[in-house]
């Protein structure tokens, strides 16, 4: 999985824990956008300030219980619809 910090935007005070919990490589964020499914991750002000990006469903389940083992909430859990271009976005409860 390759991830990105999206410019201008402030990582949220659990980011390193994201870093440490979940084997990602650093990457443009052309690059990985072009993966098939999106995480996306908020900040304490709303804003998604980082891209994770999975090329296999088992990479994107993978990912999305380690955030959920961080303590944090997929907004989209209950819906089936992209948002943002995300097709899950985890935040603080």
């Amino acid at each position: 999985m390759k991830t990105t910090l999206l410019e201008g935007m402030k990582p949220a005070h659990f980011d390193k824990h994201i870093i440490g919990n979940i084997l990602l490589e650093v990457a443009p964020v052309e690059e990985v956008r072009q993966h098939k499914m999106l995480i996306g991750v908020r900040n304490e002000a709303g804003e998604i300030y980082r891209l994770i990006g999975a090329a296999k469903i088992n990479s994107f389940m993978n990912a999305v219980e380690e955030l959920a083992d961080l303590g944090l909430v997929d907004e989209l859990q209950d819906t089936e619809e992209p948002k943002d271009g995300c097709d899950a976005i985890f935040s603080e409860p």
